[in-house]
């Protein structure tokens, strides 16, 4: 049996969440016997079901949650919408889909709590969509009230963002643009990410310091990212634990990774915005 990739029993974190925040980025997996993965998936995780991802947020203070369909049951969302449909209208989601789906599955995933959905440029999860068809694919994203995600290694962004910035309807990057944090806030890959955050369209999840640094656990050069995204762009931003950390060597305390947002939104009202106010909106939990 594959070794779980997360804590079974996360830390309770030592800062208290504002009540209706929102872990923006996490994933479920299975259980394999009712949603198999496909045998061409790129990876093959041990399970992570709804019942492990619900604890883990009532352990650090979650009520509201984005579910972020994975690679690795790919175009099936069969699993994340059984876990959408769990919460009763706290979690939402955002699907994998090809670029040529139809409107009509578009409409359907719309109905199960998806509101998004996702396109990897990332070498371990398999060869990437057609930059030119996912933002063809905005336009009919745009009467639906959904939005573009996109994951992309961090030296991509310079080549990515003149497209991005045509896409009809908002863009999502995951991560921090995965930006390898040995280069510093100075170095170019995030320099390049500042400038196109200028754009009033994009948004961007400050998680990820896990993946994006080499150092050890706080992974402080990575954690500057994060609070310079939110202290310039603190309405556009987005936090997630990225539970269950899939394709990790080191696995993450998810209550180690709440405490981090001590730092990168070290105000009330940076907290607010980050965790409640920014998603409230833009995920559709307003609307319930």
């Amino acid at each position: 049996m594959t070794t779980p990739s997360y804590f079974a029993a996360p830390s309770k974190p030592h800062i208290t969440l504002p009540p209706l925040s929102c872990d923006a980025h996490v994933h479920v997996f299975g259980p394999g016997a009712r949603f198999p993965y496909p045998p061409g998936a790129p990876y093959h995780p041990a399970d992570a079901p709804k019942e492990d991802l619900f604890a883990m947020h009532a352990q650090i203070g979650i009520q509201r949650c984005v579910i972020v369909q994975s690679a690795a049951h790919g175009f099936d969302n069969s699993a994340s919408a059984d876990a959408i449909a769990a919460k009763g209208g706290d979690y939402c989601g955002v699907a994998l889909a090809p670029t040529d789906v139809s409107d009509a599955a578009l409409k359907r995933l719309d109905a199960q709590g998806f509101c998004g959905v996702r396109y990897n440029f990332m070498q371990h999860l398999g060869a990437g969509a057609d930059p030119e068809a996912v933002i063809a694919l905005s336009k009919r994203l745009a009467p639906i009230g959904w939005h573009l995600q996109i994951h992309f290694h961090g030296e991509m962004v310079r080549q990515l963002a003149p497209i991005l910035k045509r896409s009809a309807v908002p863009v999502v990057i995951d991560h921090q643009g995965r930006i390898d944090a040995a280069q510093g806030i100075d170095g170019p890959d995030f320099r390049a990410l500042l400038a196109l955050m200028q754009d009033p369209k994009l948004r961007i999840k400050v998680s990820g310091s896990e993946r994006n640094s080499k150092l050890a656990p706080p992974w402080p050069d990575a954690v500057a990212f994060a609070k310079k995204l939110v202290a310039e762009f603190g309405d556009r931003c987005f936090w997630g634990t990225d539970w269950p950390h899939p394709n990790l060597k080191a696995i993450p305390d998810d209550g180690a990774l709440t405490d981090l947002l001590a730092e990168i939104a070290p105000t009330t009202a940076a907290l607010q915005a980050l965790l409640v106010d920014n998603p409230a909106g833009f995920y559709r939990f307003a609307r319930n």
